[in-house]
């Protein structure tokens, strides 16, 4: 096979860094003649993901509009043309040694320059990008129009998209559905038969979430419900003193493929992959949406599986924790909603979606 060089970009969260190596991880599964060079920002977890995954990567110093009103966040906003400047120079020098054949963007603050800089070239590359949210994040919709194709995970975006658009699914963690019931019960010292909840407000925790579980963690407990509860790196020392028998706290699961097999019930946010990942695994939800999140993209996301009865929604500004508890335990109860709630999940989960994206993506390039 010919040489091929790909510039995947995309970071800042999770969210756009995850896709962007699980798509360049199955390119390179097909094409070992592939050279990916990834872009993100020195701000984003990509700047940890990258030196650890040991992956070709340039970092530049961009970082999205600070919104909320604080002098450190005014003084980032101040800074902000310097860093949009020093980032294309840096990005118009790695794409003339580079010289990629093809620009991938996953969204982010991190893959506008890279994509802009990329059709400013004499002979520019195919631009494809991939979005994650049923509502569009800025980059895409404003690179959509210069896309071949837009991979998308939500029929609800394409309005939103100017591009041809695909309908994929999002890249998800390798494996994530083939977590062993048996092999999790052991792992977590849990107990046949009996309900259990895993809570988790992403890789960084939600404070929200953990305030919320703190409030009932011992009536259920006393109901024999077991709850795996993932707090975050930063508050796990707040609920530590929790565990027990029936409670299995850590400030982050590795072993997330059999947290979810263990698990009856789901409650988390709703970002985009935590749905995939939902999704494929066959789970019903209580979600929870990030108020904060951009465009209110994360209630845009939750309402696609409430619609299709995967789901039941609480907004934070209607939360009771009587009713929450209420809702749990009324679900936990109801094998018949359940079962319901797990095959409209199963309906929405598309665990091949990476391998489509790259299908995709190499037909293009035939």
């Amino acid at each position: 096979m010919a040489e091929l060089r790909i510039l995947i970009t995309g970071g800042g969260t999770g969210g756009h860094l995850f896709p962007a190596l699980a798509i360049g991880e199955e390119i390179k599964n097909r094409n070992s003649n592939a050279i990916i060079h990834f872009v993100g920002s020195k701000f984003g977890l990509e700047s940890k993901v990258y030196p650890i995954k040991d992956v070709l990567h340039t970092l530049i110093p961009m970082r999205g509009i600070q919104r909320t009103i604080s002098l450190n966040n005014l003084k980032k906003n101040i800074l902000l043309p310097y860093y949009i400047l020093l980032s294309i120079l840096r990005i118009k020098s790695l794409i003339k040694k580079f010289s990629p054949q093809v620009i991938i963007g996953t969204g982010g603050y991190a893959s506008a320059i890279p994509i802009f800089v990329g059709l400013r070239k004499r002979n520019s590359p195919i631009i494809i990008l991939q979005e994650q949210n049923s509502y569009p994040g800025l980059t895409n919709r404003l690179f959509s129009n210069k896309a071949i194709f837009t991979c998308t995970a939500f029929l609800e975006a394409d309005k939103y998209l100017k591009s041809k658009t695909i309908l994929t699914g999002n890249p998800i963690r390798k494996g994530i559905e083939l977590g062993n019931y048996s092999r999790a019960l052991k792992f977590f010292n849990f107990q046949k038969n009996q309900k259990t909840i895993f809570l988790f407000g992403g890789s960084q925790g939600s404070s929200f979430l953990n305030k919320i579980m703190n409030n009932m963690i011992s009536q259920l407990s006393n109901r024999n419900v077991q709850v795996i509860w993932q707090t975050g790196e930063n508050e796990y020392h707040l609920y530590k003193n929790q565990i027990t028998d029936r409670v299995n706290i850590a400030p982050f699961i590795h072993n997330m493929a059999d947290a979810y097999s263990i698990a009856d019930l789901i409650i988390s946010r709703s970002g985009a992959l935590t749905l995939a990942e939902i999704t494929v695994c066959k789970k019903p939800a209580i979600l929870i949406p990030l108020p904060s999140s951009a465009a209110d993209h994360q209630l845009k996301n939750a309402k696609v599986l409430e619609e299709k009865g995967a789901a039941i929604i609480i907004q934070e500004k209607e939360m009771k924790v009587n009713y929450f508890l209420e809702t749990i335990l009324k679900l936990l109860k109801n094998k018949t909603e359940l079962q319901k709630m797990k095959e409209a999940s199963e309906s929405l989960g598309n665990p091949n979606s990476t391998s489509e994206i790259v299908d995709n993506i190499m037909e293009e390039l035939k």
